[in-house]
């Protein structure tokens, strides 16, 4: 292991030294300090941009990357700044701007729009800048990037503008101060990049070229200089809400109010304090539930905006899993196994109630990002009775709980960080508490042509004060990353104590894998392809404890794009007969598997052009068993319809059926029960979106998801070999399963950064073992089963401090 990690070292320290820095050739362009603010309407007549320097001569980053501009499409852009904002205008000509897609879409979703973009980053650090972007519809999208990543997320709130002229699109916009990062310095220089789509071309143009070969495309910014005497100002904003909820269930209503404050307040130059004060997340979208026959859980997304915007520090070393805070309760006691004789529980809350949140990020002039994460959700009972005196008492089943997350990342060279993270949960009482520390690192050479990736974190878990079982993970692995050719190797493990699913998500420890990958792409357009490429990756696995082989997984993936806006793909993988330690439900140390066949996998995929009327997508995979009479199959076809630019409409249809499939079902006497089962999934989903305005949109979102599974009537004992020997076990565990979910929101953005939403929501849940009804008798009899009905107003206002300062 002492060789292994200097080795690694060496070669760290061997990559920082390679190559020569990307984007050599920036462009360069003045700021231009202006007396008057150009008002924001879309049209290029003010006096504040009569001398403003222009940026100009594009060019083309994706397809035929680094080709001029088209003389029929030129882009003229310019920038101006006072003391309050920077203002930047783009003219943007088109022989012919009737023919420009500009569907309205809601906000921070880019339809079938052109659209100009705004990338700014006032450390100039190359990686982390903001986008602001206006459609031809005249919507607003923003993002935070973070090495890369795009996060829709965060929503600053500025201004923009725009116009259709007889030939050419214009735009305005305004940036306030308050909606950037920036140090408080007498002359400075900002990193900038103005990007331009354009659908009917197919093609994305930027100022400062971006080459796609090499690096990171946030590394390719031009350089803006001599903005002076600017000042940061106090960013302080509030976001006050008021709601109202109605909750009618199996015919009984009940009605709720609450009130509360989002803030967010600039600490210093560069650091933010963002707080939640007695949230309400009544509004937040439902999960895609499904049936959930194996050892694991299921992951949801984060629906909850405090939880998505600005959390790029958080989620480095992937030991943030946000749906803890909030989740079910933990039940570490087993309330039932608590009850008397003659006790039942009469009421079990299903979620925590989180009581706030605060978080404080930023990055120092030398690039260190520092992040501070703290929550705290109340304590949660189940109520029990007894059934002959009547006496009723209260357990807990979530105590007063405290998540907290420390993370400092230093990046460098911009396109390389170290990290270090440290998540904290402490529960009150006699609850367990738990902690995990991770460092994790991200190191290129300065030309970004190789990379050396990895962490190792540790997690510390006490059930009692006096006993502390201490885990570690690893992993390492080095790659190249630049030009047509890319590979990787590598290697992790996580010993059979790593646990970070207190705060975090680890659906398995235990294993160590040698992985990799060698990949090729196609960069500039060849034919009739656009760009594309091709993967062959392989990873092969062992318990990390004894050591004993559990399988090996190949595959080789593709992906293309043709100059006719069709997007298709597919995989061909290979899994060898393996060892499963986790389906068996005993622990990946009990010795206790079962035996995996060979099996070989295809699937396809293809999107449509999304530029017509009637675009969709699909996906179709097969997987065969060898000696074994197992099969799974399945499809999903997607097709959306645009109506008008203002309204369209999206369906989609995924059956997957499993036949003959074999997993756990119970365990008796030691012994460990197996059925043999067939699985049907059938999901319905429809979108919609009716756009009013940019300001202005109703939503519908809809998802009804149906799994039957009829098991055999032969079941079987799991053998010490991994295998199956028939029993004669008999019980009922035939599964039929229904999620309906419809909601209907209305958005109405009647100022800046103030809203009031509307919300309806139709939700059904139904599981029993009766398999045999058709589709249609299911969905009649799930018809019969108590709905639930949540209808929700919310009104959320913005007050920035400096536009009331003076009041008081």
């Amino acid at each position: 292991m002492k060789k292994f990690l200097i080795t690694t070292l060496l070669l760290v320290f061997s990559i920082i030294q390679l190559s020569a820095q990307v984007n050599t050739n920036r462009k360069k362009m003045g700021a231009t300090r202006i007396e008057k603010a150009p008002k924001i309407d879309g049209i290029l007549d003010d006096e504040a941009w009569k001398n403003a320097k222009i940026a100009k001569d594009f060019i083309m980053m994706r397809p035929d990357n680094g080709k001029a501009e088209v003389d029929t499409h030129k882009t003229e852009v310019k920038l101006v700044y006072d003391d309050d904002a920077i203002y930047i205008s783009a003219l943007m000509y088109d022989p012919d701007p009737t023919k420009i897609p500009a569907e309205f879409t809601s906000r921070d979703n880019f339809g079938n729009a052109d659209f100009f973009m705004v990338m700014v980053n006032p450390i100039d650090d190359g990686q982390n800048p903001n986008m602001f972007i206006v459609s031809a519809a005249g919507v607003q999208t923003d993002s935070k990037v973070s090495n890369g990543n795009e996060d829709y997320n965060w929503n600053g709130v500025w201004e923009s503008g725009f116009k259709i002229n007889k030939d050419s699109w214009t735009v305005e916009i305004r940036i306030p101060y308050r909606a950037l990062r920036f140090s408080n310095k007498p002359i400075q220089s900002w990193g900038f990049n103005f990007h331009r789509d354009i659908k009917n071309l197919n093609a994305r143009y930027t100022w400062n070229h971006i080459d796609n070969q090499q690096g990171r495309w946030t590394q390719y910014d031009g350089l803006v200089e001599n903005f002076r005497d600017i000042k940061p100002p106090t960013r302080l904003s509030f976001y006050p809400y008021a709601s109202v909820i109605s909750n009618t269930f199996d015919g009984h209503t009940t009605g709720d109010w609450s009130a509360g404050m989002d803030l967010k307040y600039g600490l210093t130059e560069n650091f933010t304090l963002d707080a939640t004060l007695i949230p309400d997340f009544s509004q937040a979208g439902f999960d895609n539930v499904e049936l959930n026959l194996g050892p694991f859980e299921q992951r949801f997304s984060e629906q909850r905006q405090f939880f998505t915007e600005g959390t790029e520090l958080f989620t480095k070393g992937r030991l943030f899993y946000s749906r803890r805070i909030g989740a079910s309760p933990t039940d570490q006691f087993d309330v039932e196994s608590q009850l008397t004789t003659n006790e039942v529980i009469t009421d079990s809350p299903g979620k925590v109630d989180m009581l706030n949140a605060v978080k404080i990020s930023g990055r120092t002039k030398k690039g260190l990002g520092i992040g501070f994460f703290n929550a705290i959700t109340a304590k949660t009972e189940a109520k029990v009775r007894d059934t002959l005196t009547g006496n009723t008492r209260e357990l807990v089943t979530n105590p007063f709980t405290n998540y907290n997350i420390m993370v400092l990342d230093q990046q460098f060279n911009q396109n390389s960080s170290v990290s270090l993270i440290n998540t904290n949960v402490t529960r009150d009482g006699k609850f367990r508490d738990a902690n995990a520390t991770a460092l994790d690192w991200h190191i290129e050479d300065k030309g970004s042509n190789y990379n050396i990736d990895g962490s190792f974190k540790m997690t510390n878990i006490s059930d009692d004060p006096s006993e502390t079982n201490t885990g570690y993970s690893f992993d390492t692995s080095i790659g190249k990353q630049s030009g047509k050719w890319r590979g990787e190797i590598g290697y992790n493990f996580e010993n059979k104590d790593y646990n970070p699913n207190d705060l975090g998500i680890l659906f398995s420890n235990n294993e160590q894998t040698l992985y990799g990958f060698l990949g090729y792409r196609i960069l500039k357009p060849t034919g009739n392809i656009n760009n594309g490429g091709i993967t062959l990756y392989y990873n092969v696995n062992w318990l990390h404890n004894p050591g004993t082989y559990t399988g090996t997984n190949v595959g080789i993936g593709s992906w293309f794009n043709t100059k006719g806006r069709f997007n298709f793909g597919g995989n061909l993988n290979f899994s060898s007969k393996g060892r499963d330690f986790f389906e068996p439900r005993q622990g990946s140390t009990s010795g206790v598997f079962f035996e995996t066949p060979l099996r070989f996998n295809v699937n396809h995929w293809g999107n449509t052009d999304r530029r017509k009327k009637l675009s969709f997508n699909y996906f179709w995979y097969y997987t065969f068993f060898k000696n074994n009479p197992r099969e799974n199959y399945g499809f999903r076809i997607a097709p959306r319809y645009r109506f008008n630019n203002q309204f369209s409409l999206s369906y989609s249809f995924r059956y997957n059926q499993s036949n003959d499939e074999q997993g756990y079902v119970n365990e008796v006497n030691n012994d460990i029960i197996f059925g043999q089962r067939d699985r049907g999934s059938y999901e319905n989903s429809i979108s919609g979106k009716y756009t009013f305005s940019p300001m202005s949109s109703l939503s519908l979102t809809f998802r009804h998801n149906w799994t039957k599974v009829p098991y055999d009537t032969q079941f079987y004992n799991l053998t010490s070999e991994g295998l199956l020997t028939p029993n004669n076990y008999s019980d009922m565990h035939d599964v039929n399963f229904n999620s309906w979910n419809l909601d209907l929101n209305y958005i109405w953005q009647f100022a800046p950064g103030s809203q009031l939403i509307a919300f309806y929501r139709n939700s059904i849940f139904s599981q029993n073992d009766n398999t045999n009804p058709n589709f249609f008798q299911n969905l009649e009899n799930l018809f019969e089963e108590p709905n639930q009905h949540i209808f929700s107003l919310r009104l959320v206002y913005f007050i920035d401090y400096n536009n009331i300062k003076n009041i008081f």
